[in-house]
């Protein structure tokens, strides 16, 4: 279990941050920018999940984020060993998966698409877009980092899979699509 005495510890005042294993990096290294960016969504899916308090969407938003503060304590872990240890947290391919069957639940029961979409719709679906885009660049900041480190593939397939299920729960916290803001395209032209 983590033990959080003191939230300061002045180690990082050199403009460096510890990882996993000990080693330090510049807090502007790709891997920081990375997990990073991980904070930065959970944070977005806390907003959603205070949008959609006491839903059963909201509990799933709470797993999804206990996930995420493993994703990022896997890309805090430098390496090319990404098989889970008793010191070593790392993302596995059931937490993927896991998150498919909650798309295609959620897909099963949504009106078919006949445009994108706007962000929008109610507030509670608008959040959940902000944490889609979030998903996104968090996406696309684990996989820059993957160009040059070793990053754990079943972390990026999580990434991957996340905002696409944040796009369906939008789709459905917006009445199960019928609520959704349909694209116009050209339609202020």
């Amino acid at each position: 279990m983590v033990r959080l005495n003191r939230i300061y510890t002045r180690t990082g005042d050199d403009g460096t941050t510890g990882l996993v294993d000990g080693s330090r990096l510049p807090k502007h290294a790709a891997r920081m920018d990375a997990i990073g960016a991980v904070d930065e969504t959970n944070s977005a899916i806390g907003l959603a999940v205070c949008a959609l308090a006491g839903s059963e969407h909201a509990a799933t938003l709470i797993r999804i984020q206990n996930d995420l503060f493993d994703l990022g304590a896997d890309i805090a872990t430098p390496g090319d060993d990404f098989t889970p240890g008793e010191m070593t947290l790392r993302m596995v391919p059931s937490q993927a998966e896991w998150l498919e069957r909650a798309i295609d639940a959620i897909n099963d029961n949504l009106t078919p698409l006949r445009s994108f979409i706007l962000p929008g719709g109610s507030e509670a679906a608008a959040r959940v877009h902000i944490a889609r885009a979030s998903a996104r660049t968090t996406e696309r900041r684990a996989t820059a980092l993957a160009a040059s480190d070793p990053i754990n593939p079943a972390a990026l397939a999580y990434l991957n899979r996340l905002s696409d299920y944040l796009f369906v729960l939008a789709r459905a916290v917006n009445a199960m699509g019928r609520d959704d803001v349909l694209w116009v395209p050209g339609q202020n032209r």
